[in-house]
């Protein structure tokens, strides 16, 4: 089963919920599903900083696992992680990987290895 996880809960639920939980269980391989993709709004965006622990390790995995890392564009360019304009940006000083964009940019880059099942954290 393939799986993407949308972060929406304000406050701190990427360092939480995916540097305690999540992060472990897929560096160690026992996480079950096969996870496409990941999208980050408001504050959750702080974990893709370039030299973010959590980031880091999370963008190693991503990497190994061909899994999409993307920033909502309004919410990276207010925090400082994008540069230009909505619709028309791209990341700044985030971890090897990251993407950003819009809902649309979220479905085109999901749609060659699309998920299963979408859960919002």
């Amino acid at each position: 089963m393939r799986i993407a996880y949308v972060f929406v809960t304000s406050g701190h639920t990427a360092s939480y919920k995916l540097g305690k939980m999540i992060l472990p269980q897929l560096e160690e391989g026992r996480h079950g599903v096969e996870v496409v993709g990941m999208f980050f709004f408001d504050d959750n965006n702080y974990v893709l900083r370039r030299g973010d622990p959590i980031g880091e390790r999370l963008a190693k995995v991503a990497r190994e696992n061909n899994m999409l890392l993307m920033m909502c564009d309004q919410c990276a360019l207010e925090r400082g992680l994008a540069k230009g304009e909505a619709g028309n940006c791209t990341v700044a000083d985030t971890v090897d990987g990251v993407t950003v964009g819009c809902f649309p940019d979220l479905y085109g880059a999901l749609a060659g290895n699309p998920p299963d099942h979408v859960i919002s954290l």
